[in-house]
């Protein structure tokens, strides 16, 4: 029998400080995330992060939690929920930090008598500190406690057309009827990651993102972020110079991938873009990095600096649409399974 998991990142407990600590701990303490030695990893996390960015994050987690818990998780279900009416096999969530755990997630498919699973991370581009964290802890949990179980993985899946025409739709019906410049924010990693994830060596973040058919694409974040805005603009019709990439959630002091988002919505205002429309594409569903990074201190950053209006763009979140990718994305793999 089969199934599918689908699995994002994950979420605290509550906004107490204490779980956001637990979960903070065990996120930053992700070597695909701080690709640190342990023991530097955990002298920075542990000894330095963990006392004080918990009270920090906790207070702004409160800003964006609902009645229902955290917008992340609360999404996800009714991404599942929706997906479940349109397939007939099992679909359970698991994730890749917390509760509910991709361990809980594969449990509960084979209490249903599933054995073979398609696991799907809802994250549109590739990168070290998402999709590879989350088939490698996959794997991990699979061979631990279900070797039994087979698991075929849905690649990221930015140059699919129909992810493509889905985000242009939806980012086209949310559009104010006047803005300066639609900005396409994503979220950062280190530059060295980039390096680290290309087997090929040929990434020299310069112009190669740009180049037909690099052999890194596959592999290169930087490169993914901008196929997606160059393919989403094409479908909306708008022209390159009214649009704009950044990345955004930067931590530490470490060189990580330019332009900055917050940096570029303190000038925008300089450069005479008073009305701002933007979107997060790295992004399925809308969580703390855009509920509260971009649409409340985004904003405030853009208004303080001289901006007029700043109109955010939710994420796909539970769009009718976006469930119909998430089937076709899953009921190709599904198939798989019975070629021999």
């Amino acid at each position: 029998m089969k199934g599918i998991l689908l699995v994002n990142l994950g979420s605290p407990k509550s906004t107490k400080v204490k779980d956001v600590k637990t979960y903070l701990d065990e996120f930053l303490m992700d070597e695909k995330v701080i690709d640190y030695p342990w023991f530097f990893r955990s002298l920075l996390v542990q000894g330095i992060i963990l006392n004080f960015r918990p009270k920090k994050s906790a207070a702004a987690y409160k800003t964006v939690w609902t009645d229902e818990g955290s917008p992340l998780i609360v999404y996800t279900e009714k991404i599942q929920k929706k997906l479940q009416k349109l397939v007939d096999v099992p679909v359970e969530i698991g994730m890749r930090y917390a509760q509910p755990s991709i361990e809980n997630g594969i449990r509960k498919l084979k209490e249903k008598g599933v054995s073979e699973i398609v696991l799907l991370p809802l994250y549109p581009q590739y990168a070290m500190s998402t999709t590879e964290t989350v088939i490698e802890k996959a794997e991990e949990v699979r061979k631990k406690y279900f070797p039994e179980i087979k698991i075929n993985y849905i690649q990221p899946f930015y140059n699919r057309e129909i992810y493509i025409n889905c985000l242009a739709e939806s980012i086209r019906e949310k559009l104010p009827e006047n803005f300066d410049a639609l900005q396409f924010s994503y979220h950062g990693v280190p530059e060295r990651h980039i390096y680290k994830t290309d087997p090929t060596n040929t990434c020299n973040l310069t112009d190669c993102c740009s180049r037909d058919k690099n052999p890194s694409h596959q592999f290169c974040y930087r490169h993914q972020c901008f196929k997606v805005t160059e393919e989403v603009i094409k479908k909306i019709g708008l022209p390159k110079e009214k649009v704009l990439v950044t990345f955004q959630s930067r931590l530490g002091k470490d060189k990580w991938m330019e332009p900055y988002t917050d940096e570029t919505l303190e000038n925008l205002p300089k450069k005479g873009i008073k009305n701002l429309a933007i979107v997060c594409p790295a992004f399925v569903s809308d969580c703390l990095e855009t509920l509260e990074e971009i649409s409340v201190e985004g904003k405030e950053i853009f208004e303080h600096a001289g901006g007029e209006t700043f109109n955010y763009i939710p994420c796909l979140n539970d769009e009718d649409r976006w469930i119909e990718v998430v089937k076709t994305l899953c009921k190709e793999k599904l198939n798989e399974f019975y070629i021999i």
